[in-house]
């Protein structure tokens, strides 16, 4: 039995019939962690070990304390919740009370949190086991982990020349890698459903407000969605079971009922209308030098995938309705970068150097000194250039050039949406399919340090961010290089039943392929 690769729904099924201790599964998996994850993330001088590195902490007594408290449970007859033993990881953006909590800034290095978030505090009440912290992009700011301050950053674990994706890089890379089959992550323009495509994962970004983020270090708080990444669609269904719901400490938190979502996920696609939009079979980008925007086609491989596999949904009983319009794709990443910098601004104001954190050591005049300091040698660069736009287009003289108008673009993304799902539209979809991202991963250094080409690789994702809609990406192949492929599946508001179900139904469809049955580079 290889059980960093077991599905979680069966580790807990067995660890509840006997078959197997929380306890044990525990040690297994920090077992394969030691093995196959290399140095942990740190603010200090990386050394070369080769590895994944998907984690800055490891909380393997933590971990070992919740497993034997599981058993225990067991033993009294007692029920330890649905999932029950089930290791998982979280991004360290999440506060977790009496761990580090870093956001992976140095800004944040030394602060312990002293309260855990709500979604961490859900995952444990259903009874699993949290083995640790993963490395992300510095406060969620980028698209390939690599901006951490917490070197040696995570490693895909298909090809480690390669990224991971981002900002949950470390969640995606330890799902895949067998270090946990469950993962926290966030998404806030893709930052689940990219890096879960470049690593070969399910990751599901839910409908905004749906899962709460009480206990979130907040990027963009109108776009930032806590969601799962695991193996398989059943495993994510799971554990949004666990996660999702109202909760009086977040305001933003939907009070819609939560349903079950393993409930239903076996019924196949038929009668369902699914729709593919010519929009996103393209990146439309700018150019700097010109300021024009320019189309390009995505690659045959990624395109080919994503028409196959409504094809097969198709058989499955789906219809497929074609060049259903999203016009407005094309202006997300814009928007995005308007919007998301002016929020990341604001809510970057309370690091400052006085309550928690990192203070500069230098001896300081005044106040005003301590912060330009503290703040100068605790932020990386993206957090500083994301306060330095934030700032600018947000300003009186700029806010009706810049960020009025890209509130009036979002608002035009998410009426496609609409138009898209109503039920007495013309398309009347159950959702879209698309590709998840525009191309497979790509090398590091390749693409780190150019902000803007690093945003356009989440083109595909951030248009749900900004309708607030729920989106998944299901792995669906390997390229010629022997990357992950992912598609996407697009749904209307609290939709998240109907996507896991065509996400299972392709995963039927699907489960006999040769790809299925291949394991990342690191860990053969």
């Amino acid at each position: 039995m290889n059980l960093p690769f077991l599905p979680a729904h069966e580790i807990a099924r067995q660890i509840k019939s006997g078959t197997l201790t929380a306890l044990e599964v525990t040690e297994a998996l920090l077992a394969h962690i030691e093995k196959v994850d290399g140095e942990p993330g740190s603010i200090q001088p990386p050394t070369s070990s080769p590895g994944v590195h998907a984690f800055i902490t490891v909380t393997a007594d933590r971990a070992r304390a919740q497993a034997q408290a599981i058993d225990a449970k067991l033993a009294a007859g007692e029920d330890p919740g649905p999932l029950a033993g089930v290791p998982f990881t979280v991004k360290d953006i999440f506060c977790v009370e009496g761990t580090p909590s870093t956001a992976a800034s140095r800004i944040l290095a030394n602060f312990t949190a002293p309260y855990t978030a709500t979604p961490v505090e859900r995952m444990e009440a259903a009874g699993a086991v949290m083995l640790g912290k993963v490395n992300l992009d510095e406060f969620t700011y980028g698209s390939s982990t690599e901006s951490s301050a917490f070197q040696p950053a995570t490693r895909n674990p298909w090809d480690t020349t390669r990224a991971p994706g981002g900002s949950s890089g470390g969640s995606a890379a330890a799902v895949a890698a067998g270090e946990g089959p469950l993962s926290l992550g966030t998404d806030t323009a893709g930052s689940i459903r990219q890096p879960a495509s470049f690593c070969g994962v399910v990751g599901l970004k839910p409908t905004y407000g749906r899962v709460s983020r009480y206990g979130l270090i907040a990027f963009g708080s109108s776009l930032d969605c806590p969601g799962p990444l695991s193996r398989n669609v059943t495993d994510a269904a799971l554990m949004l079971n666990a996660i999702a719901g109202p909760d009086p400490r977040d305001a933003t938190a939907a009070t819609v009922p939560v349903p079950d979502y393993t409930e239903g996920i076996h019924d196949g696609v038929k009668g369902m209308r699914i729709g593919l939009s010519p929009d996103y079979f393209r990146v439309t980008f700018f150019d700097a030098q010109t300021g024009e925007l320019h189309e390009s086609a995505l690659p045959a491989e990624i395109r080919d995938a994503t028409l196959r596999a409504a094809e097969l949904l198709a058989r499955a009983g789906a219809e497929i309705v074609e060049n259903v319009p999203m016009p407005h794709t094309q202006y997300g990443i814009p928007a995005y970068f308007v919007i998301s910098r002016v929020e990341a601004a604001s809510n970057l104001h309370r690091f400052d150097g006085v309550k928690y954190g990192y203070r500069t050591p230098d001896r300081v005049a005044d106040l005003r000194e301590m912060y330009r300091k503290t703040r100068a040698q605790g932020f990386g660069p993206q957090p500083k250039l994301r306060i330095l736009m934030g700032m600018y287009v947000s300003a009186a003289q700029y806010s009706e050039q810049y960020y009025n108008r890209a509130l009036r673009v979002r608002s035009l993304i998410r009426r496609d949406f609409d138009e898209a799902f109503a039920p007495d539209g013309a398309h009347r979809l159950h959702a879209i399919l698309t590709p998840s991202t525009p191309s497979t991963a790509f090398p590091i250094g390749d693409v780190f340090g150019d902000s803007v080409l690093m945003q356009y690789s989440d083109q595909l994702n951030v248009p749900a961010n900004h309708a607030g809609t729920p989106g998944i990406s299901l792995p669906a192949g390997l390229d010629g290089s022997r990357l992950p492929i992912g598609i996407q599946l697009l749904g209307p508001d609290f939709s998240e039943a109907t996507l896991l179900r065509i996400g299972r139904a392709y995963e039927v469809a699907t489960e006999g392929e040769g790809w299925r049955d291949e394991r990342p580079g690191v860990v053969n």
